[in-house]
């Protein structure tokens, strides 16, 4: 397997936002943001402190799952939540120099609406734009269907739909455009390309009507995990999402995404692997150890196991588990959702054996590891996941906001620029050129 670290692929580090009101699991605690989804002026400082930490990229997570009982979402804040390309929009002209990447559904999508608003957007932030390719892990009632679409068809759809949209991207060349007035010629016919594709699943003729993407082709993210993901993400994925919370286990995943994309004529230039980390830091190890207990002195703990089983599909709720016993699991029927991240708690409780409160002090509600340590130490973990081949860099979940954003860029940020993995200044306003991810 190749999970050597190339002197050609730079470390990346990206930003991980819900555009919902809150930003971290312990949103009670008094000094959090609650009204995110209300006031724009909160992302805008997000983004602005992230540019002033260097992160390459911010990536916004999104779903459209039903609620069929409003009960189950009284005590979290997850409901109300930004359309995520309104938002970027907006922050593509507030901001300078981040990545800025979209989640969209290619189960609940079109590829022609979908590659208009991703051009859009590119042209609009000069040529930030990224798409983080899903195909959902339920919605289904929500868009005139009974159930969730079956995860292998979700994967082939999803294959031909990025296909289309890569082709839709291609269908008009930046020359194309002349805007001769003494001439009258708008454009050169001979620079349009009609896509005229007809496959199992959409027929489109193009050409796209949007201005060209600076990017030419704006980046895209991936975050698959099962075997069908994997395989997706090592055809088209660009900037890869992960949850591995061991270091073997992360050697392994890279390792097996470069091995199928080599089928695909990429290498390690093309991919960033980037598992979530959800760091709380302090100045010094008892300060950051006071700010873990501060943060679960504020978690509505049932809410949050209750949130990792139902994600993880565990057939059981943690939240009724008696606290002091170690967590057992029977059978578990494998899910037609979520399939990698149930695998990977799974995996984890049946070789950890944890009680639920193991579970709230090694993951978030969405999965995530959860790191405690000064700078120093933070960085150590980083640097030794990435230059054992385990991860490209990492993609920072916050534990709060705006607090949890100012302490990484304020304390481990500055650490990152001293030991040379990230930058301290921007090269490009291009996302593209600043991952030196080449365009294929």
């Amino acid at each position: 397997m190749t999970s050597s670290r190339s002197e050609r692929v730079p470390f990346a580090l990206g930003a991980y936002f819900t555009g919902s009101a809150v930003n971290g699991d312990a949103w009670r605690a008094p000094e959090e943001d609650i009204d995110a989804d209300l006031e724009f002026s909160r992302y805008r400082s997000y983004i602005a402190t992230l540019e002033k930490g260097r992160f390459d990229a911010v990536f916004f997570y999104d779903n459209v799952l039903p609620v069929p009982d409003p009960a189950a979402v009284a005590r979290t804040p997850s409901l109300s939540r930004w359309d995520t390309f309104t938002l970027l929009a907006a922050l593509a002209v507030t901001s300078s120099y981040i990545g800025l990447i979209g989640t969209a559904s290619t189960t609940f999508n079109e590829p022609y609406n979908l590659a208009r608003r991703v051009a859009s957007l590119d042209r609009l932030s000069g040529g930030r734009a990224g798409w983080n390719v899903v195909t959902a892990t339920g919605g289904g009632e929500n868009f005139n269907l009974l159930s969730h679409v079956d995860h292998a068809l979700r994967y082939e759809r999803a294959h031909e739909f990025v296909d289309v949209v890569k082709g839709l991207w291609n269908s008009l060349e930046p020359e194309a455009f002349i805007r001769d007035r003494e001439s009258g010629v708008w454009l050169d016919p001979a620079r349009v390309h009609p896509l005229n594709h007809v496959g199992k699943f959409f027929r489109v003729a193009g050409p796209l009507n949007a201005p060209p993407p600076i990017q030419r082709l704006p980046v895209l993210a991936q975050a698959g995990a099962s075997g069908a993901g994997k395989e997706l993400a090592a055809r088209i994925g660009e900037v890869i999402y992960t949850a591995e919370y061991d270091i073997k286990a992360g050697q392994t995943y890279r390792a097996d995404i470069l091995d199928r994309a080599i089928r695909y004529g990429r290498d390690d230039r093309h991919i960033r692997i980037l598992p979530g980390l959800a760091p709380i830091v302090g100045r010094t190890e008892s300060e950051a150890r006071e700010k873990f207990e501060r943060y679960l002195s504020y978690l509505d703990k049932a809410e949050v196991l209750n949130a990792i089983s139902s994600y993880s599909s565990l057939g059981i709720d943690l939240a009724r588990w008696p606290e002091t016993l170690p967590i057992e699991l029977g059978e578990v029927s494998e899910t037609n959702s979520h399939k990698s991240r149930q695998s990977l708690i799974v995996d984890w409780i049946r070789k950890t054996r944890p009680t639920v409160n193991d579970v709230l002090r090694t993951f978030t509600r969405g999965g995530h590891r959860i790191l405690v340590g000064t700078p120093s130490s933070i960085v150590d973990e980083m640097e030794e996941w990435y230059y054992s081949g385990a991860a490209d860099g990492f993609n920072i979940m916050f534990t709060s906001s705006p607090s949890g954003v100012h302490d990484f860029v304020e304390l481990v940020a500055p650490e990152l620029q001293r030991r040379r993995l990230t930058r301290a200044t921007y090269e490009s306003r291009n996302l593209r050129e600043n991952l030196r991810i080449p365009s294929t």
